[in-house]
Parts: structure tokens; sequence; C-alpha cells
């Protein structure tokens, strides 16, 4: 089998991600523990969760793919993903230099699985990928949202799951009552 790690929008917005079962509550959520943080200033303007080296872990979410080849599955979630470069969507096996790709290779054979695929897009603030903005500055560009940026921005943090507890996500629902759905 091969899955599908989670923990943002995909959980509640898979679009064509070819899942087994592509309902919310299909998810499991016994996935490995990733340091996710959110960190990324997307094109809609909402600040999503990534993995980033240093953050603090969770447990994230998975879920099966009826693709049957690894390939397959990249593509599958790189198209997901807006057409990202393929670079961006994390892999095992044969992704040793992903971020956590140790963890996930543990977990996956745990669990006897073929394959695991996983976003795996930078932090970026301002247009500059790479940067991962400090929670002052999360905080600041997401009270300066107005709109429809301001309401996508806040779906996301409240629909994220509950169980990816970060500090990010504990100072936003501090500071603008953007609490887990």
């Amino acid at each position: 089998m091969i899955v599908c790690l989670g923990w943002g929008s995909l959980i509640w917005r898979p679009e064509e991600l070819p899942l087994i079962d592509g309902r919310p509550e299909a998810w499991r959520d016994d996935g490995p523990e990733l340091p996710i943080e959110f960190l990324r200033q997307s094109n809609n303007g909402c600040l999503t969760l990534v993995i980033n080296r240093g953050s603090s872990r969770s447990r994230v979410l998975w879920n099966a793919l009826t693709v049957t080849t690894l390939p397959d599955a990249i593509e599958a979630l790189r198209h997901r993903e807006g057409d990202t470069k393929s670079s961006w969507i994390g892999r095992w096996p044969n992704g040793d230099h992903f971020e956590c790709a140790e963890v996930v290779e543990q977990w996956a054979q745990s669990r006897d699985l073929e394959g695991v695929v996983w976003t795996a897009i930078p932090a970026k603030l301002h247009g500059e990928n790479y940067r991962r903005p400090t929670q002052s500055e999360a905080l600041d560009y997401l009270e300066g949202l107005e709109g429809d940026s301001r309401r996508l921005a806040e779906e996301y943090v409240r629909k994220a799951p509950a169980q990816i507890d970060t500090p990010y996500r504990r100072a936003i629902a501090d500071a603008l009552r953007w609490n887990p759905i």
C-alpha cells in the first residue's frame, strides 16, 4: 500500500488526490511525528503548515492512495499541490535527502508500507522561499490580512487537525481567537 501524509488542507480538501477514501474522517491520526509549523505564506494568503527542522513535532495523519506506484503517487500529490516542483514532494523509499526521511522510513516499515509521499514545500515569507517567519512576523502577517485572504487564512488555521498543536498555532489562537474547529 502507498500512502500520503497530511497535516493541512489535504485533510479537508484533497481535490483530485486519488485517496481510497477522501472523507476527512478517513484520515488516520497515527502517522509519524514530524516538525510541523505555520511557516509558509501561500499564494492565496494563508499561512500554511510545512515541515521545518527545529519546529516542535506533531503526529501527522495519513491516508491510503489508489495508485500502485511511487512515481504515480508523487505525480498525483505534485498535481494536487498546484503542479509544484517534483523536488518538493517527499517520498519513501528513495527519498533519503528529504527532511525527516528517516522518521518516515521507520514509521512506514513498522506498518509494512510500500511507499509514502508527503508535501515537502519549504517555509516562505514575502516571496522568499526558505525564509522561516518568526512567531511575531507570522502574527503580524495574519493580523494584517483582510477580506477573502483573512477568511481563507482563518479557515486553514481552524481546520488544521487539532492534534497539530504547535507554538505558532497556540499564539494565533491567543491573539486572533482562531481555535481549532
